[in-house]
């Protein structure tokens, strides 16, 4: 029984960890897209950055996923839906529409969809009214985050509802990972399956919007360096320490982790693009830390004393 605590403990620890390196990944992921704005359209960077995932998961771990029914098959293909496809198209399409702001704020609310879905989907995952205070806790600073010199908030419809339809499909997301990690393949495993129905899945899109392959854009080492770093790092490296997190410490706890993305943003952002560190930036970072610590302990209430 000992040995039992203490392996779920070091499971949890190591979760808690591949969680914080994700996000911080994940974080400074921005500057580089931003980057790569300037010679990709959104669709080729997100299309690029899957297809070097796969790849790079596939040396990693070469044997195929053996599934076992038609059931598990359909979960991995919703999880591919939900977790590249729509997601990443929501919320690039909600950017051509509306400010980056407003999708920043509005996508880190997936949190609380996660919360939500979970309560009626997932057994034991039930949360505390300490996550939703601080869940209003780490919004607000966020808010202050994001909005950070805006005088005037402009709100746009068709940007704003499709940036809460990227966070609504991210908490799916996080919901069929958790089923999924049941089924007791390997976390790369996994990942490649979920990355290939991605792709397959986004094929369409590719017809439907700009999109070319200008193999030579590449040969630019600004480029190169931060497609691969999108590729391996944010993709295939950050999705499989994602779904390992999952796994370990279940969905709700480690979406609360998305929190600390737009703190990072800023933080890289102050460092790397040399933008202006200001009271409003301070204030909304201390209190999404404060959101994130008071949300994730205690978390769950026991099944038994529901």
């Amino acid at each position: 029984m000992n040995m039992s605590i203490k392996n779920n403990v070091k499971d949890e620890a190591k979760g808690h960890i591949a969680a914080i390196v994700t996000v911080f990944v994940w974080g400074t992921a921005f500057i580089a897209t931003r980057l790569l704005l300037a010679d990709f359209v959104p669709l080729e960077i997100i299309f690029f950055r899957f297809c070097i995932g796969i790849v790079a998961l596939m040396i990693a771990h070469p044997r195929i996923l053996r599934i076992k029914s038609i059931k598990e098959e359909l979960m991995f293909a919703a999880a591919g839906l939900c977790g590249v496809s729509l997601y990443f198209l929501f919320e690039n399409i909600a950017l051509m529409h509306t400010a980056a702001s407003n999708v920043g704020v509005i996508v880190s609310v997936s949190p609380f969809f996660t919360a939500l879905f979970a309560t009626w989907l997932l057994e034991g995952e039930k949360p505390r009214s300490s996550f939703y205070i601080g869940f209003a806790a780490a919004m607000a600073g966020i808010f202050l985050i994001s909005f950070n010199g805006i005088t005037v908030l402009e709100l746009s419809p068709i940007g704003d509802v499709l940036a809460v339809l990227a966070a609504l499909v991210w908490g799916v997301y996080s919901i069929l990972l958790k089923k999924i990690s049941r089924f007791g393949y390997s976390t790369v495993q996994t990942t490649r399956r979920i990355f290939c129905y991605g792709l397959i899945i986004l094929i369409p899109a590719l017809f439907l919007f700009p999109f070319e392959f200008g193999i030579e854009r590449f040969l630019r080492p600004t480029n190169m360096f931060n497609i691969l770093f999108l590729g391996l790092g944010a993709s295939a490296l950050c999705f499989a320490s994602w779904n390992y997190s999952v796994r370990a410490l279940g969905a709700v706890k480690t979406s609360i982790y998305i929190y600390l993305i737009p703190v990072i943003t800023v933080v890289a952002s102050v460092i790397v693009l040399d933008e202006r560190v200001t009271w409003m930036l301070v204030a909304g970072t201390v209190l999404t830390l404060v959101g994130l610590a008071v949300s994730s302990k205690p978390l769950y209430i026991p099944a038994n004393k529901r």
